[in-house]
């Protein structure tokens, strides 16, 4: 402790700058500050062109999200506006238009109720075929086997409601059913026997679905 403190007796205290000093320091500061704008000028003078063109491509691109945000909003509440009245009015016809000059679950709707109202079934087939969502995909087609089922044979409805094979579809167990009637109406009972079997196995199947399957079986 002794020799801590002799040698901190020992320090020279710390002179203070000169006016000399003090200003030799601010010139110092001011050319490398001089010389700091002089960078920014050469820099801003050789990239003029490119950053206001940066700058212009910026506010456009901002101008136009915002422009393109508006304009989708204003389709959506007139979309919505002439969905109701359409609704409203009972009008197969404003319906089919909806479900033609939109898309999603919305055009599907539209076109499904167009085919209710006017029993139109090239609405349904073009909704089967071309539908942008699966489950109204799904819905059509089943409505379609409803429809041309005669004409078909079991192998051909089995092929047909082929996509809805899988239980993502929420017409699955439906479908099921209706390929093993389809079966029975031919007097395959083996092939129908596999597609009920199929619904009375599956612990999953609705209640009413599995009951109509166990009668048939």
């Amino acid at each position: 402790m002794a020799n801590m403190l002799q040698r901190n007796k020992d320090l020279k205290p710390k002179e203070k700058k000169t006016r000399e000093e003090y200003a030799q320091d601010a010139l110092y500061r001011e050319v490398w500050e001089e010389v700091n704008n002089d960078k920014t000028t050469a820099f801003v003078k050789k990239y003029y062109r490119q950053m206001v063109a940066a700058a212009l491509l910026i506010m456009i691109i901002v101008t136009g999200i915002q422009i393109g945000i508006r304009e989708y909003r204003a389709r959506q509440i007139a979309r919505a506006i002439n969905y109701e009245t359409a609704v409203e009015n009972v009008d197969a016809n404003a319906l089919a238009a909806i479900g033609e000059n939109t898309s999603g679950a919305t055009a599907d709707l539209a076109l499904f109720q167009s085919y209710l109202l006017s029993g139109d079934t090239e609405k349904i087939e073009k909704l089967a075929k071309d539908g942008d969502t699966r489950d109204f995909r799904d819905l059509a087609k089943l409505h379609v086997v409803g429809i041309r089922g005669d004409e078909m044979s079991g192998a051909d409805v089995e092929k047909y409601l082929s996509a809805l094979n899988t239980k993502s579809s929420p017409f699955y167990y439906t479908a099921c059913l209706t390929i093993a009637q389809k079966y029975l109406s031919e007097d395959n009972r083996d092939a129908a026997n596999k597609w009920l079997d199929k619904i009375i196995n599956d612990a999953d199947a609705p209640a009413s679905v599995s009951a109509s399957a166990q009668m048939l079986r």
